[in-house]
């Protein structure tokens, strides 16, 4: 009799070491119990050696109060974690909300890009349409390509288009030089998402969250972590959907975890001369452009490698050599400062091709046809 409560005894205790082992704090207490129980029983059943069983039995029994007390803790920890949790939430949640903004944009305010503002509204569309349950919209949606071709505007007319909440978020909106917060920043977002879904969370210079972690540091790395379990975490009914639109004009420098979360990668391409036309009628409107040359000024743009924002820049330049020419007035200081401002009247005169070929002189673009090629060639390996 003695020998098998001894082969429970050993066999409780393997256990209680094995939950030990693996963290298991509840379960390694109730071991104990039951260790002290059985050497208990021993002691009633072995006379000879009743106060050598009691004082193993108090032992474990003193074992197991401190695994109570480590357990109790470990909750308690638990519930203030939460806790704060559920704190910071509510301490971030007005720089959240006032990331919220609302777009007046549509598509027929971007020149050009055809097909990308075909691809990006369809699929933005698929995302909150009612839909089969088979049917599964992209999570994530990456727009790359050269700085100054549109991303921001098509994310804009995108959430214009749609009765959703559109939370226009650069990189520096939730980066922190204090450890742990960027993560919170991140947490906050999407919670706050998640709860005035559907949204759409349009993330500026993506790259600046998520360079290739063999390239930052460790607090960069938590926030990366924290951004791709976020993409992940959504789950539920349609009406709680949340899409992530990001944009980046170096994508070659994204973490490939992060690139995983965006299957659908738009290149968004410098303006083509049809484009260049359109762009041109958009920052012109309301203006005679009759003596215009379009197409000498789409292909010359075109020619020095020009994006939206450099032609947009152009037609800004343009209009203001006209207005100096017919305004002389503009020029001169003393009656400037002399005259109010709110009684100056303006004129105007058609637009010349000597107003654009003055602006064509201050206008330069950053790009090398090198660099084309470069977002050409990662469109074509990684794009789709």
């Amino acid at each position: 009799m003695q020998s098998l409560y001894l082969s429970l005894f050993d066999e409780c205790k393997r256990e209680y070491e094995k939950a030990l082992g693996r963290g298991d704090v509840e379960s390694a207490r109730e071991y104990a119990i039951k260790c002290s129980q059985i050497l208990k029983v021993l002691a009633e059943k072995v006379p000879g050696r009743r106060e050598f069983y009691l004082q193993k039995a108090a032992s474990w029994e003193k074992v197991a109060g401190e695994l109570g007390v480590r357990a109790l803790n470990k909750i308690n920890k638990t519930s203030l974690r939460s806790s704060q949790e559920t704190k910071a939430e509510d301490v971030y949640r007005p720089h959240i909300e006032g990331l919220i903004s609302s777009s007046t944009v549509t598509w027929n305010d971007i020149g050009g890009l055809y097909e990308v503002k075909k691809i990006l509204a369809q699929n933005v569309a698929l995302a909150f349409a009612k839909k089969p349950e088979v049917i599964k919209p992209w999570k994530g949606i990456l727009l790359f390509g050269p700085p100054g071709t549109g991303k921001t505007l098509l994310a804009s007319a995108a959430a214009g288009s749609l009765k959703a909440t559109f939370f226009n978020v650069k990189a520096s909106d939730v980066l922190s030089k204090y450890f742990g917060e960027s993560s919170k920043l991140i947490t906050a977002l999407y919670a706050v998402a998640r709860e005035k879904a559907p949204s759409i969370v349009f993330i500026d210079e993506v790259d600046a969250l998520s360079l290739r972690r063999e390239n930052v540091h460790e607090a960069t790395r938590r926030t990366l972590a924290t951004l791709l379990a976020e993409i992940d975490g959504f789950r539920g009914r349609e009406e709680s959907f949340v899409l992530t639109l990001a944009s980046t004009n170096t994508p070659w420098d994204l973490d490939e975890a992060l690139l995983s979360r965006f299957p659908l990668r738009i290149y968004v391409s410098l303006p083509d001369k049809e484009a260049v036309k359109e762009i041109v009628k958009i920052h012109t409107r309301g203006l005679d452009i009759s003596k215009l040359d379009l197409d000498v000024i789409a292909g010359e743009s075109v020619k020095r490698l020009y994006s939206g924002r450099e032609i947009a820049n152009l037609c800004s330049l343009a209009v203001h050599h006209m207005l100096e020419d017919v305004n002389p007035e503009l020029a001169d200081l003393e009656k400037l400062s002399s005259m109010e401002v709110g009684n100056l009247q303006l004129k105007v005169r058609p637009l010349e091709m000597g107003d654009f070929e003055e602006a064509f002189k201050r206008i330069k673009s950053p790009l090398t046809k090198k660099d084309i090629e470069r977002y050409e060639k990662w469109a074509e390996e990684f794009g789709g």
